[in-house]
């Protein structure tokens, strides 16, 4: 077995980041993809790249998970060794057409929402393992209400509810895109990166204040410099 050292203060630059986005429909998930400030690919499960038109970033369309499977092939082989960065747009959306596949082959919901997570957690597990590269794993809003307090808590929207909770321990980072109105009634869009009684976040760091700025490219240079 050959010996391949490494020092923790080098993890996020050998490895790259990875990290989980959420956020409620038009909160600006996909126009994040663009601040990465490095050569980027998108795998895009949904019709929403309206938001990009002004910016050069490769697409690769996929509308199954077999094409998922294909595309991490790819960038595993060398052949997309270019991009730097690579987006999973949205895993809420792979993770429901790989439902409705499952859904197709048993009558046995149970069991088609068993395979479901199994097969989303191995692809999930692939891509965030991808050497030298930041991941970003885009997911839906997910609204949960609590029976006990009554209170409304915010987290990713995943098909079941193990895969909706693994999130946080598969990625570096978790962060809660907001989109909230300043006094000048400007819009404002940016990360939670810490949770509080109703969003769900995780920054792994510890060196990102509790709300940043909607930048990964500036979010990445606080953490590995």
């Amino acid at each position: 077995m050959a010996i391949k050292l490494l020092n923790t203060r080098d993890a996020g630059k050998v490895n790259g980041l990875k990290i989980g986005v959420y956020g409620a429909s038009g909160a600006g998930k996909t126009t994040l993809a663009s601040t990465f400030g490095v050569p980027t690919l998108i795998l895009s499960a949904e019709a929403g790249l309206l938001s990009l038109a002004g910016h050069d970033i490769d697409v690769i369309e996929v509308s199954t998970v077999a094409q998922v499977g294909e595309v991490y092939s790819w960038l595993l082989n060398g052949e997309g060794e270019k991009y730097q960065a690579v987006v999973l747009d949205s895993i809420t959306e792979i993770g429901n057409v790989l439902l409705n596949e499952e859904k197709a082959k048993t009558k046995d919901g149970r069991a088609a929402y068993g395979a479901t997570s199994e097969q989303m957690m191995a692809m999930l597990r692939a891509f965030r393992d991808l050497p030298g590269r930041h991941v970003l794993f885009l997911a839906q809003l997910d609204k949960v209400k609590d029976e006990s307090t009554g209170a409304v808590l915010f987290g990713p929207a995943m098909p079941g509810q193990r895969l909706g909770q693994a999130l946080p321990y598969l990625t570096d980072e978790v962060f809660a895109m907001r989109v909230e109105r300043n006094p000048e009634g400007e819009i404002q869009r940016y990360l939670q990166t810490q949770p509080d009684n109703q969003w769900q976040a995780k920054d792994r760091s510890g060196k990102l204040n509790q709300f940043e700025v909607a930048n990964l490219a500036e979010i990445i240079a606080k953490i590995i410099g």
